[in-house]
């Protein structure tokens, strides 16, 4: 990823900090602020962190004017660019630059616990974001550098599927079909010395006692209003069934 230099961004602003002189450092131990002369600061005036690609830069500035008193680059936090003392919270050792190459060591100090807070959190955070930046970045390299997956076909080469066995319908459970041109199958037969009557007549059940006496059917004398050759059971006709098919619809500092 291409860092842009060339924009600032603002982390953190505190209107009021002191600067100390401190003396030597006395031993390995780390700073102490009871050293310093607290009730007389050096300097007062305005904080500020900007960030600027990786880099962190601490901007001493005058309150009035925002005249540039000092600035501490910094490359990583913890680091010898900012030191916390040992017995404090609200006292830090900056290391300032001028520029030149030359560097000088002073101390740091917020009247409120909070704005302290503040400053050690920006810090940290930036420098967290870096991390991050850095472990993606080298994420994205070892991506690049690894060969990529071909899972295109190459010529010639086929592929094979297996769908299962498809069982068959049992034959028994298939539907009769009608008989063919969509007739319906002729009525039962009738039995021998039966006669249909016809529609709407109403069925007589002879008795035993009338089975020999009386004729199956009485018709009677022919009429003289009844024409000679006419049929009594009257015309009938049979429709044929007709098969229907239904439709199917994601300068104050000694540098050294």
């Amino acid at each position: 990823m291409a860092e842009d230099n060339s924009y600032e961004s603002m982390l953190c602003v505190k209107p009021e900090v002191h600067v100390y002189r401190i003396p030597p450092r006395a031993s390995n131990r780390g700073y102490r602020a009871a050293d310093w002369k607290l009730d007389e600061p050096a300097w007062s005036g305005r904080l500020k962190i900007t960030a600027k690609g990786k880099m962190a830069f601490i901007k001493l500035e005058d309150k009035n004017t925002g005249e540039l008193f000092a600035q501490a680059p910094v490359d990583q936090y913890p680091g010898s660019a900012v030191e916390a003392v040992t017995d404090s919270s609200r006292y830090f050792v900056i290391r300032i630059e001028d520029g030149n190459g030359r560097h000088a060591f002073i101390g740091l100090g917020f009247a409120d616990r909070g704005d302290s807070f503040d400053f050690n959190v920006a810090l940290q955070d930036h420098f967290k974001w870096v991390k991050q930046e850095g472990e993606l970045a080298k994420m994205e390299a070892s991506q690049s550098t690894e060969p990529k997956l071909d899972l295109s076909f190459k010529e010639g080469q086929t592929i094979k599927i297996s769908i299962g066995n498809i069982k068959k319908k049992d034959a028994s459970s298939a539907k009769p079909r009608q008989a063919a041109g969509g007739l319906l199958p002729p009525p039962p037969a009738v039995k021998a010395g039966g006669v249909i009557p016809p529609p709407g007549s109403q069925q007589h059940t002879a008795t035993p006692a009338q089975t020999n006496t009386a004729p199956l059917l009485d018709f009677g004398s022919p009429s003289s209003e009844t024409p000679p050759n006419s049929d009594l059971w009257g015309d009938f006709t049979s429709a044929g069934s007709s098969s229907s098919t239904d439709a199917v619809k994601s300068g104050w500092v000694q540098f050294s």
